[in-house]
């Protein structure tokens, strides 16, 4: 691999530490949950080359693992920004440029401004280009969102909830849809009161916005964006109105397959899908099929491959940033770095007006 244009993307296990640890190597997943809960806790485990990257038949780049489970990282951030930062060094060690921060290795160290001191590689948490995907994917739902009376016939404007609306990426979705109109009303939830009213005081003489601090505001949505970073809690089926949309940008996921089951009505689809149809890993694998990476892998990829040179999306991504990502992307178009084709839970779903079908 040759030092120009190569990158490493950091992950780590999610929820289910067995089964994500048998995605580096396979034998792993023979070992009880229990055992691998206790062991990243306590031991100094190395950061583990899990994959190499291949992209247009050249090999580009290496995914990392950090030893150190979703639970883990929100519970205990100190050591969890000690993981990561030795992460970064082992790809440093492999010759990249370009690091990228995947799920919540960007949110143990505040979307990388913990890292930003450094000056041996660049850093991105890839959230510009996750939210011009999500934002993408908004704008491909919203004219086949279930019509329900009483619900969409207010102003006659579909209505949006944009869960974890203060984020890095919920910051941007909502003022990219806010800037580039489309005609819904936005509800932003979050925890936190007075980031929340800023929030919406910006946008407010675009959209139409309302502020909540709890989940049950999505109530009455006909679309759900999950844009939070929660190992624990789940949008479950009491929260969503009859015919509900819900896109899915969240690592560990805040839906669960049951949805599919308990509320057929619901149509859950995966947030933050990129298509490289070149894309292979070899090695491990990341909870996607070959040709499908997530949002900030593939800016993490796209600023490697398009010769960026230092720091990019830190915290917060701006509007420029958002901007910039999307003409490199298209400048590499001839390899994909678009909105994948759209799936729930990994199976493809056909659209139609006002109805999706999972196929």
């Amino acid at each position: 691999m040759s030092e120009t244009g190569a990158f490493a993307f950091t992950v780590h296990p999610r929820a289910r530490l067995r089964e994500d640890l048998a995605r580096a190597w396979r034998p792993l997943g023979l070992v009880p949950e229990r055992v691998y809960d206790t062991a990243l806790r306590r031991l100094p485990l190395p950061p583990v080359t899990m994959a190499g990257v291949q992209i247009g038949g050249e090999r580009v780049g290496h995914v990392v693992l950090v030893p150190f489970g979703a639970r883990h990282l929100l519970a205990h951030v100190d050591e969890g920004r000690r993981r990561v930062s030795r992460a970064v060094d082992r790809a440093v060690a492999l010759g990249a440029d370009v690091v990228g921060l995947g799920a919540l290795t960007a949110t143990v160290t505040a979307g990388g401004l913990t890292l930003r001191e450094r000056t041996d590689i660049a850093v991105t948490n890839g959230n510009a280009f996750t939210a011009a995907i999500v934002e993408d994917q908004i704008r491909m739902l919203l004219p086949h969102v279930s019509s329900r009376a009483g619900v969409s016939s207010r102003r006659g404007r579909p209505h949006v909830a944009i869960v974890g609306a203060t984020g890095s990426v919920g910051t941007a979705v909502t003022k990219l849809l806010a800037r580039d109109g489309g005609g819904a009303r936005l509800t932003l939830v979050a925890r936190t009161e007075g980031r929340l009213k800023a929030l919406a005081a910006a946008v407010a003489d675009d959209v139409d916005v309302d502020i909540a601090q709890s989940i049950g505001a999505v109530r009455d949505a006909d679309l759900v964006v999950l844009l939070t970073a929660s190992a624990d809690a789940l949008l479950g089926p009491e929260h969503l109105a009859t015919g509900a949309v819900v896109l899915d940008a969240t690592q560990p996921r805040n839906t669960s397959p049951a949805l599919a089951s308990t509320r057929p009505d619901v149509l859950v689809v995966d947030g933050g899908i990129v298509s490289i149809p070149s894309l292979r890993l070899t090695g491990g694998e990341i909870g996607l099929p070959d040709g499908r990476s997530y949002a900030c892998f593939a800016e993490t990829a796209i600023l490697a491959l398009s010769g960026h040179s230092g720091h990019f999306s830190l915290g917060n991504p701006t509007l420029e940033q958002v901007d910039a990502i999307r003409e490199r992307a298209r400048s590499l178009a001839h390899l994909g770095f678009h909105a994948a084709s759209p799936t729930s839970f990994g199976r493809p779903v056909a659209l139609e007006a006002h109805a999706a079908v999972i196929v």
